[in-house]
């Protein structure tokens, strides 16, 4: 006999995304600013889905097939959430900003740009992207010739 649970029981809630490790936060504060200047990150600018202000992160893109892709490490972020809604924004990349539209991909496609992820990135970064072990939780974004 299946039983219910009692009405006053909690809600399950989403567990939280995790903090980045203290060597990837330690990376990020420090090696961010490099990293944009050379081109190893790039500095995207995506409208609130809630608000409409401008939100900016840094990424460090996934060439791939002579195109760039967005891979998300942690799973459905803010940025992720903002750029399904927005389909696009602005991409600070090698010293130069230019409007671009992303495609969300998934199964090969995904995989291979978590390949790519994996042939390319620091230790840390993997380690990381490593406590969310399934392909479906990091979203994947193409990123459309620019505009």
């Amino acid at each position: 006999m299946d039983q219910q649970p009692p009405s006053d029981a909690p809600a399950a809630t989403p567990a939280p995304i995790p903090a980045p490790t203290r060597t990837v936060a330690f990376m990020r504060r420090i090696m961010d600013p490099l990293f944009l200047r050379v081109g190893i990150t790039a500095s995207l600018e995506i409208l609130s889905r809630s608000t409409g202000a401008p939100n900016r992160v840094v990424i460090a893109p996934v060439p791939l097939d002579d195109r760039l892709y967005l891979l998300s490490t942690y799973g459905v972020t803010g940025w992720v959430a903002n750029l399904r809604v927005a389909g696009g924004g602005k991409m600070r990349h090698k010293g130069r900003t230019r409007d671009f539209s992303a495609i969300e991909v998934d199964g090969e496609e995904r995989d291979r740009v978590i390949a790519a992820f994996h042939a390319r990135a620091p230790r840390p970064l993997r380690q990381d992207f490593d406590r969310f072990p399934n392909p479906a939780d990091h979203p994947a974004f193409r990123v459309e010739p620019f505009t």
